[in-house]
This record gives C-alpha cells, structure tokens and sequence, in this order.
C-alpha cells in the first residue's frame, strides 16, 4: 500500500528523514501517527525510526538534545519544530512488566516492528509514502480489529500496561478485541497491579472521554481488569455507567469521572486524590461535581450553588440528566448565571477592611460572619453589590462597636 498523499505534518519532517537516508541509513514514520493517517484521522506525534544508532545521529543533525539517548532517542531541532528519532531496537526481559531491563540497538526495521504492541500501531512509512507492514495490521484496519504483534501472552507479560492501551484502542477507534488477544488480556489483568496508577488513569482517562467510550468500558468488565484498579471492585456499580446511551459522550475528564465516582457511592473526590494521584485541582473539580450532582437530585439548582460550585459543574450535571432522560433546565442555569452578581468574594464593592473603619468594628468573628452575611446576600440577589446599599445594610443590621 503507498499512502499518496502525505499529511502537512509529515510533508513538514520529510526533509529529516531524508537527511537521515541520504547519510546512508534507513528511516520511516512509524506508531500511531501511520495508523491515523491511515484512518485519515488527525495526527498529533509525528515518531521517526532509524537504523542510524543514536550517536550517528547527533552526527548527522546540527541540533540536537539527549532525551532518552539510553532508549535510543535523539530530539532533533530543524526549522522550529522538534522530532523525536529513535534507533531500530529490541528489548531484553522486562523487569517489573512496563519496562525493559535493556535495549539493544539494531540495524533492521523488521526486528523494531516486531516489539510493537499491537498490529495496527506496527506499520512503518518510507518517504515515498510505502507502507510496510509485516504483521497484518492493514488487513486489521480493514476488518475493524486489535490484534497483539505475535504472542499476544509475550506482548502483556512485557508491559501489562498494554491491556489499558488495548481497552483505549478499542473505545478510540471502536474497534473490536482479536479473540486471542483478548482472551490474553484477560489472563494478564492481574498484571495491572503492578504497574504505576498514575499511567492507568491516563489510559483510563483517555477511554472514558473516547467516542466509543461504552465498548472499551464494555470489555473492561469483561476482561475482569477492574478489581485491579483502585475502588473499582464493585462490578454491579460499574456497570451502572453503560446504562446511558450507547452513544452519549462524556463531555471531559471531570463528567466521566465525577459520574463513575457518584456510581461508585463516592461523596467527593478525594478517593481519586489518595489512590489514582491526581492533582488536587482535578479531585477538587470532581468534588465539586458530585456535590451539584446530590443538590440537582433534590431539585433545582439555587444561586449559592452556581456561586460555589460554578457554572461548569451544573452544567456538566444537567447534561447527565438529559442522557438519563430525567427532567432538565439548562435555561434556569443560564438565569441565574445571569444575575450572578459576583463571582468571587474579591468582587465585592466594599472590602472587610472598609467597613471595619467605616463602623467601628474590631477584628474577629464579627467581621467574618457580618461579611460572610454581606456576601450570600449579594450571591442571592437580595443585596445590590454597591458601596452605598453594602454600608446601608451594616447599619440597619448590626450595631456600631
């Protein structure tokens, strides 16, 4: 097969692999970026193999920087942009199923390809637009599926984390399991206890927010990966998410997540702070979530809430309701978006400060409720965010000091 025409972003590296070529050694496109430019998806990395080793090319190259030079990948500056060249390799044992104990450069391609995870990410690219694939991966395109390269027992006890990036092919893509594969994930899942959360929760992250989310959650359970993921041994609540539509989408990470934990029974995010080490900003929007998603069951949304939780969140809440079929009010969100005076307490028009001096008002408890109180009523709508109604309200309501 000859690709014939060349996306922008690989018209733009051609100069590179053709310098390579030109001092004598061989160099492709090769990964995902081949494969989606095969699907005419959009490409994001553009990754070049080389039989160059890495010292030969830093030869070849006026610019370059060590990135992973042990690995065999030399970061290569031309023209603004930046390519990640990486030597023909293979690997030696791994030593705790993600990473090699050893990497052995080599001069073929054909043995580069065959340590590839699955046949579709095998394929390489000549600057001629020739694609080579030795391991069927065009005929699986074809036919819709995900095929481990060679023995797919081989490929998951090398890195398990290969399980999750199946499961994200599978929800990406909507592509089906190759049987043997997945009969391998399924024998290698307990391996997922051993590899870092923090790269589980990407793969996760990335299946949940997929288009075909429902089919890589779908085989999730029926790999039995879940009781290897932290929270996740409730299969009865799990699978509760595949009771929306088939084809709803999550709009991002923190409706996926913030649902999957309200499924789960979670009250906040925390849970994903402490297991799945996420940033707290993350846990906090997830909390945030959950809380509007509790207050929107027991009815609508007030303006303290949209104060508090923003509108992002209630909107977020209202969507999941819409794909459940339950009663929404998008307009009554946008309303009280509206009249929101303040968005935050430095928005008010007097400061604490102001109105210690103004009224007498010595620091402590007092000030901090009085304008907590002058807060909560501006968000209400029942007090208007200006110097002159702000001071009129201090003086009919608290006493001078």
């Amino acid at each position: 097969m000859r690709v014939e025409k060349m996306p922008a972003e690989f018209v733009k590296a051609l100069p590179i692999l053709q310098k390579i070529r030109n001092s004598g050694y061989e160099a492709y496109f090769v990964g995902g970026s081949v494969r989606d430019v095969l699907l005419h998806r959009q490409i994001h990395d553009v990754d070049i193999a080389t039989s160059a080793y890495p010292a030969e090319t830093k030869q070849i190259f006026e610019h370059t920087i060590d990135i992973g030079i042990a690995h065999g990948t030399v970061l290569v500056l031309a023209d603004g942009d930046e390519y990640e060249v990486t030597t023909f390799r293979t690997e030696d044992v791994y030593v705790d199923y993600r990473r090699p104990s050893h990497v052995n450069f080599v001069r073929q391609l054909s043995e580069d390809l065959l340590r590839r995870d699955f046949t579709i990410n095998a394929f390489a690219l000549a600057d001629d637009g020739q694609v080579i694939d030795l391991h069927g991966g065009i005929a699986d395109l074809e036919a819709e599926i995900l095929r481990a390269v060679g023995n797919p027992a081989e490929r998951f006890n090398e890195d398990a984390l290969r399980i999750m990036r199946g499961l994200r092919f599978a929800a990406v893509l909507n592509f089906d399991l190759e049987s043997k594969t997945f009969a391998s994930m399924k024998d290698h899942a307990h391996l997922l206890a051993k590899i870092s959360i923090e790269r589980i929760f990407i793969e996760l992250d990335k299946l949940l927010t997929a288009d075909y989310w429902h089919k890589g959650f779908r085989d999730l359970l029926a790999i039995e990966a879940y009781p290897y993921l932290p929270d996740f041994s409730d299969q009865t609540a799990l699978a509760r998410l595949l009771a929306l539509p088939s084809d709803f989408k999550f709009t991002n990470s923190v409706q996926a997540w913030g649902y999957l934990a309200h499924q789960l029974g979670a009250t906040d995010g925390k849970f994903l702070l402490k297991k799945w080490k996420v940033s707290r900003e993350f846990s906090s929007a997830v909390s945030d979530f959950l809380t509007a998603y509790h207050k929107r069951q027991q009815g609508d949304f007030s303006p303290e809430d949209l104060y508090k939780l923003g509108k992002s969140s209630l909107t977020l809440v209202e969507e999941l309701f819409a794909a459940q079929n339950l009663e929404t009010n998008f307009e009554h969100i946008s309303v009280l978006d509206s009249q929101l005076q303040i968005r935050s307490r430095q928005a008010i028009a007097v400061s604490a400060g102001q109105i210690m001096t103004a009224f007498g008002i010595q620091p402590g408890p007092q000030i901090g409720q009085l304008y907590h109180q002058i807060e909560l009523e501006i968000v209400k709508g029942q007090l208007k965010n200006t110097p002159q109604e702000i001071f009129n309200y201090v003086k009919r309501n608290f006493e001078r000091t």
